[in-house]
This record gives C-alpha cells, sequence and structure tokens, in this order.
C-alpha cells in the first residue's frame, strides 16, 4: 500500500501575515484600474476584470461574513475538502461573483471589503469556527485557503491587465504546497518525485518507489507553473513545450492527474 500523504502545518501568524500582504497587492493593483481595464476579458469564461475583481473581494468577504455569524457548533471541512469541494459549487460561486460585481464599482467595494476584514482579523481567535461553502473551518485553515484563492486569482488579474504583480512569498510558499499535497493525495504512490523549488518537494503515483539516490521519475518546475498546472490555467503538453515544466522518466507525465483543483 502506498505511504499516506502527510498533512502539512501551516504556521498560523506567518498565514495571516500572507494573507493582509497578498490582499494588500490586490489593493494597489486594484486601486490603479480604470473603467476600461474593468471591461478586459480574463482568461475565467465569461468573466471580465470586473467579475474577476468583485471575486478577489468574496475572498476577503468569505471571512467577514464568517466572523461576523455565530460560529459553528464543530469543525466539519479540512484543507482536502477545500481543494476538492470547489469544482461543485463552480455555478454558485458564479452566480455570487456576478451579483456582488452588480453591486457597484468593484474597486470601491474591494476597498470597503479590505477594511472590514482587517478590522474583524485583528482580534479573531485561530480556533474560532468560521462556516464556508464546503463546511465550517477553525480560522487559521480557512485563512490557507484565502491564500490559496489571493494567489491563484492574483495571476488570473496579472494576465487579464499585462502586467506584473507582487507575490508576498509566504503566499506563493503555501498555494505551492497545498496544492502539490493535494497532487499526492490524488495520485498516491512513489514513483514519481514532483519538485517545485524552492518551496515544495512531494511523491506520487504508484509504482516502483525508489529509496536512494536520484529517482527514476522527476518532475521539476517553478511555483507559478505549478499552481497554473494545478489549476487548470495551463496545460501539461503546454507547459512541457515551453520547457517551463521537465520531466523525465517514463512515469513522469502527469497529465492524466491535473488539475487537482479547478
Amino acid at each position: 500500500m502506498p505511504p499516506r500523504p502527510r498533512t502539512r502545518a501551516y504556521a498560523p501568524d506567518a498565514t495571516r501575515a500572507a494573507v493582509r500582504a497578498q490582499l494588500g497587492h490586490v489593493r494597489a493593483a486594484v486601486a490603479a484600474l480604470d473603467p476600461a481595464d474593468l471591461a478586459a476579458p480574463t482568461r475565467l469564461g465569461g468573466w471580465t476584470v470586473r467579475e474577476l475583481v468583485a471575486h478577489l473581494g468574496m475572498v476577503a468577504r468569505s471571512v467577514v461574513s464568517g466572523l461576523e455569524q455565530p460560529a459553528p457548533p464543530r469543525q466539519e471541512a479540512s484543507l482536502a475538502d477545500y481543494v476538492t469541494g470547489t469544482a461543485p459549487l463552480a455555478a454558485a460561486i458564479d452566480e455570487g461573483t456576478h451579483a456582488l460585481a452588480a453591486e457597484g464599482d468593484p474597486r470601491e467595494l474591494l476597498e470597503r471589503i479590505a477594511a472590514r476584514f482587517a478590522e474583524l482579523l485583528a482580534n479573531a481567535p485561530g480556533d474560532r469556527l468560521v462556516p464556508s461553502r464546503v463546511g465550517a473551518f477553525r480560522l487559521d485553515e480557512y485563512l490557507v485557503t484565502r491564500c490559496v484563492e489571493l494567489v491563484v486569482h492574483t495571476d488570473d488579474l496579472a494576465a487579464a491587465l499585462g502586467a506584473e504583480i507582487p507575490f508576498d512569498r509566504q503566499a506563493l510558499a503555501t498555494t505551492t504546497r497545498l496544492l502539490a499535497d493535494a497532487l499526492a493525495a490524488a495520485a498516491p504512490g512513489g514513483a514519481v518525485e514532483v519538485r517545485v523549488p524552492p518551496f515544495a518537494v512531494v511523491q506520487c503515483v504508484e509504482g516502483p518507489r525508489h529509496t536512494r539516490g536520484t529517482p527514476p521519475n522527476v518532475v521539476e518546475t517553478d511555483p507559478l507553473t505549478w499552481i497554473r498546472l494545478a489549476t487548470g490555467r495551463t496545460s501539461w503538453a503546454d507547459a512541457a513545450a515551453s520547457g517551463a515544466v521537465t520531466a523525465s522518466g517514463e512515469r513522469a507525465d502527469l497529465a492524466a492527474y491535473l488539475p487537482v483543483m479547478s
């Protein structure tokens, strides 16, 4: 039986700082947008930049609404539930995003939400339970999911605008690690070593397991390419053809296991 993927721990203070920092980078980028920018298309189907900015606001507003509500009676969800639970909720997320985008200027909405987010988060204990679409989380773990959402959609926004938006290092590391662990959980085994320096190394895929030296099947890529692969923003074939990902060994083609989150 292949080894069970380990459950990674995320430092609560570092995660909070990463979420705040990445939200700050988003706010700075959004503040510079003009009305024409809001109408630009994105790589997310029917969303323009207006909807994308509204969705970034939803990422923070979910924490706000969770902390403003009574705490749920018990924890129901894990980080694995978050990764696998987003796809079935796509229609509801899309509906909520369009509804928020219709409320007004999404740039102003984001600022108001971010201010309330900072106010509530300042004194909220990490073990406080908050509701989400996939179940109740401890706040510390829910902030890990917000970190992932902010990083993934910051990259979407940068692609839509043709601009560079900074990534907080800890936010990028958290997102890389969670999605790498999701691959190890979805394709358990030890035949392939996936390296995403400097943040993550995981083993996955059934088959012979190496015990020493260089493994026979190795995949290596950079964090942003990995995040795009793991979330379906780019295909394995395109990443391999461009040289953004290198793969050696007969089992090192991960196309059948991607994306791990959509």
